[in-house]
């Protein structure tokens, strides 16, 4: 199964969880992805998905000097992005129990 389409619908999702654990830079954030299993997860595709999340309100960022190299923006989640987290938490559990029951994994359908 192709999961690109699926990746689409659950990026913020995914991001806003990685950051919510610790914050991180554009490919922190993109190895910490790959490295709970989403592979396939395009670098553009992140840091994209972290510029709109700040610009909605959802993260903070910072800058971190460096002596290795350029200085680092790293995000973290506020107030507002743990909202958008908790809620986005929800209804994926909520879609994911009905695929479940859909293919038959969880039990009755």
């Amino acid at each position: 199964m192709d999961t690109t389409q699926l990746l689409k619908g659950v990026l913020d999702l995914a991001v806003l969880a990685v950051v919510e654990r610790e914050d991180g830079y554009g490919y922190d954030v993109v190895r910490r992805l790959r490295a709970a299993g989403i592979e396939e997860v395009g670098d553009a595709s992140v840091y994209g998905t972290l510029r709109r999340l700040y610009a909605s309100g959802a993260l903070t960022s910072y800058v971190v000097p460096s002596d290795e190299g350029p200085h680092r923006k790293y995000y973290g989640i506020n107030a507002q992005g743990r909202a958008v987290l908790a809620t986005q938490r929800k209804d994926w559990q909520e879609f994911a129990g009905t695929m479940a029951r859909l293919l038959g994994e969880g039990g009755a359908q």
